[in-house]
């Protein structure tokens, strides 16, 4: 690294680690843990509960009670939670008492530690309250990406002050976590057929859709339109395909609300969707201002099936209420999608790595509809022969949309750079690091993945960047980032072209 590089940037002796003592309890149906034979036990484990003597059903609760209710913050409600889940198995439920359905609930309950692998892609926004602050001083948003068993991603969050100056403070995250409650959802119509059409559907059905739905519609609107198509199979022979297609985009979306007294470092978005299934990945927030200066906090995030990766929406005001939704269009594939902080000549704006191995820039009317994508910049630099792609939002500045990127080179190293983009047409690349920006340290080498250094977004603060970055794939560190300095290193670097 340059002594001009050098001079950019400076390591924070902050870093926050995996906690795996951090669990969720969530519902367990005892067979469905084996991938390939999920034959349920429900029937067996209920009824040896039922046969237990009341007298040994009081003693064991006495112990679950004694054992885990210091990890959660209302233990009795989670249980009781989870016996009414599987209530429809016993025969006669009435007859239980208050202790024994709680038993069930327990034998029906395990823990997951959200981050017993790892802790790591941060970004940072800045916090919806900056009240009580002293001069010079942000209070910010930080979220993460947490690793469990079955390498299952979850979204965590964090919250902290930094300045004035490199003054760095995270609050202490709590001791419980929440995974909120599902709420009824709207869908959009033209951006749900639009998904429909890309998962091939008819589009004769399609468009008999499109008919009997409004432009907003919930649940019971789209059964009601899936219900007449589906009575008219001799005209609309892909009613059945279209209605499973239907119902598996309705699921995709969704939205989660927690409890206001639930502080926000304890709640978490954990995977619901069946698009998510394998995990919610490396958000990327910003704080997006509309034309009327509202503020909205949007992420772009990577849904992980298993098999297929693809980009989705999240959507907060407050941080409280979390609306999940699929994205359409071109540029909406792959990984590593982010959004501008604003709009620009009217549209939305957007980074994406569609093509797994470059940057490109796509527009939307809507935010969630995204045509085809402009390609910026390729792998050239020795440091990212691989791949590269952004580490976040891009960063308004006079001098232009400064963007964080990454470069994937030799022997799978992650590396950050930056380049800077025109303020006013940000397809044209006016600047670029022609050398990384940081790279892994000796000590940042070792992790779950080595040799990766790896940011979703970073904050500005004064003249100066917040930018936390993953270590290697296990924890998270920060760097402060001159923003005049690297401005002034990409004018003299200048285009790569």
């Amino acid at each position: 690294m340059s002594s001009a590089i050098r001079q950019l940037i400076a390591r924070a002796e902050v870093r926050l680690d995996p906690d795996p003592s951090r669990v969720l309890a969530q519902l367990f149906v005892p067979g469905q843990e084996l991938v390939r034979d999920r034959r349920s036990r429900t029937s067996g484990v209920l009824s040896r509960i039922l046969a237990l003597p009341e007298e040994a059903v009081d003693t064991t609760l006495e112990a679950v009670t004694a054992r885990f209710t210091g990890r959660h913050r209302d233990l009795r409600a989670i249980l009781q939670a989870h016996y009414e889940r599987v209530a429809h198995r016993v025969t006669d439920a009435t007859a239980l008492s208050n202790e024994r359905r709680l038993l069930i609930g327990a034998c029906f309950t395990k823990e997951y530690s959200v981050e017993a692998a790892a802790l790591f892609n941060p970004s940072a926004v800045a916090h919806p309250d900056q009240s009580g602050l002293e001069r010079g001083a942000v209070r910010f948003v930080l979220s993460l990406r947490a690793v469990g068993e079955g390498h299952i991603s979850s979204l965590e969050f964090r919250t902290g002050v930094v300045g004035p100056g490199r003054n760095l403070r995270l609050d202490d995250p709590g001791r419980f976590l929440d995974a909120g409650h599902h709420q009824p959802t709207t869908y959009e119509r033209e951006l749900f057929l639009g998904k429909l059409l890309e998962a091939a559907a008819d589009e004769e059905s399609s468009s008999f859709l499109r008919r009997r739905l409004p432009s907003h519609f919930d649940n019971a609107a789209l059964e009601s339109a899936l219900s007449a198509l589906a009575g008219q199979p001799e005209t609309w022979h892909g009613a059945a395909r279209t209605g499973h297609l239907a119902r598996h985009i309705a699921t995709c979306n969704y939205d989660i609300e927690f409890d206001a007294t639930s502080p926000l470092p304890e709640r978490v978005l954990w995977p619901h969707a069946p698009s998510e299934s394998g995990g919610i990945e490396d958000a990327r927030f910003v704080r997006f201002i509309d034309d009327d200066g509202s503020a909205t906090y949007y992420a772009t995030y990577t849904a992980f099936d298993g098999k297929h990766v693809a980009p989705q929406l999240i959507e907060t005001a407050d941080f409280q209420r979390f609306q999940i939704r699929q994205l359409s269009g071109p540029a909406a594939r792959n990984k590593g999608m982010a959004l501008f902080p604003r709009k620009v000549g009217g549209r939305f704006i957007a980074l994406s790595r569609w093509d797994r191995e470059s940057s490109a820039i796509a527009t939307s009317p809507d935010g969630r509809a995204w045509g085809s994508p402009t390609t910026l910049q390729t792998p050239e630099q020795p440091w990212e022969l691989i791949q590269l792609g952004n580490a976040g939002s891009p960063v308004e500045t006079d001098s232009g949309w400064l963007v964080l990127t990454h470069g994937v080179g030799p022997m799978h190293e992650y590396s950050l750079g930056a380049i800077l983009l025109d303020l006013h047409d940000p397809s044209r690349v006016i600047g670029a690091l022609r050398e990384p920006l940081i790279r892994p340290a000796p000590s940042e080498r070792d992790g779950y993945v080595p040799n990766v250094v790896y940011s979703c977004g970073a904050l500005v603060c004064g003249e100066q960047l917040l930018l936390p970055y993953g270590v290697s794939d296990s924890s998270v560190r920060f760097a402060f980032v001159d923003i005049p300095l690297l401005l002034d290193r990409l004018t003299v670097d200048g285009p790569w072209k």
